[in-house]
């Protein structure tokens, strides 16, 4: 795996960036457990293309694994409008599941009221 971020990286480094390079990028790192390096560049494919709802979707996965439901909250708002506008059900699903997920880590840390 790690040869393959490599090679991804190198991509970027010669100019070719793309919101699906900074996708298979972050996959990678995913995997490899480098979640915070991911979301930087999952931000990035989403400024490349707004509308790529696999980046608002692998977003919002890997902010709920870094503990963070308010950004998972606001991804998954956005992300699940984009894949619904453009058809993409099984994305937008997936996104309200990790919605969920974010309110109930919220829930959890509330203070008793």
């Amino acid at each position: 795996m790690s040869e393959m971020i490599a090679r991804f990286e190198a991509m970027l480094e010669s100019g070719q960036d793309s919101a699906m390079l900074r996708l298979a990028l972050a996959n990678a790192l995913v995997g490899e457990g480098r979640i915070e390096e991911a979301v930087g560049h999952l931000e990035q494919a989403l400024e490349l293309d707004t509308s790529y709802s696999a980046a608002w979707k692998l977003l919002a996965k890997s902010l709920l694994a870094l503990d963070e439901p308010e950004r998972v909250l606001e991804v998954c708002a956005r992300g699940i409008e984009v894949a619904s506008n453009k058809g993409d059900l099984q994305a937008a699903r997936e996104m309200e599941v990790y919605a969920k997920r974010a309110r109930r880590q919220r829930d959890e840390r509330a203070p008793d009221a």
